[in-house]
């Protein structure tokens, strides 16, 4: 059974800094394309950041510069650094998994943004960035 487990969300003021962590249990998250997606109330899930099975990433627009996607193949986890916050970055975030190999992985991340390709999600975090 596969399970991907957030955590670091919570309130910060903007300029300020969280660390995403997500957890993955029965996928091996080293062979695979981890995503990080975001849905902020009254608005539609948007992609955030992807990387793929060789490590490689990819990063929206809107936080290019800012938000940073990593793994760690050891611990089964990937993280989203995300620093230089902004009030518009609050949002659930969610981890999403899929099979997708290089370069699909960051392909399919930008020609579908909303994520409609990846078959596993978890629960979400909320962060919340006030002004």
């Amino acid at each position: 059974q596969v399970q991907l487990v957030e955590s670091g969300g919570g309130s910060v003021q903007a300029g300020g800094s969280l660390r995403l962590s997500c957890a993955a249990s029965g996928y091996t998250i080293s062979r695979n394309c981890m995503g990080w997606f975001r849905q902020a109330p009254g608005r539609e899930r948007e992609g955030v950041a992807v990387i793929d099975s060789a490590g490689s990433t990819y990063h929206a627009d809107s936080v290019k510069g800012r938000f940073t996607m990593s793994k760690d193949n050891a611990k089964n986890t990937v993280y989203l650094q995300m620093n230089s916050l902004k009030p518009e970055d609050t949002a659930v975030y969610y981890c999403a998994a899929d099979a997708a190999r290089p370069p699909l992985c960051t392909v399919y991340f930008q020609q579908y943004p909303r994520g409609i390709v990846f078959d596993y999600w978890g629960q979400g975090t909320q962060v919340n960035v006030s002004s």
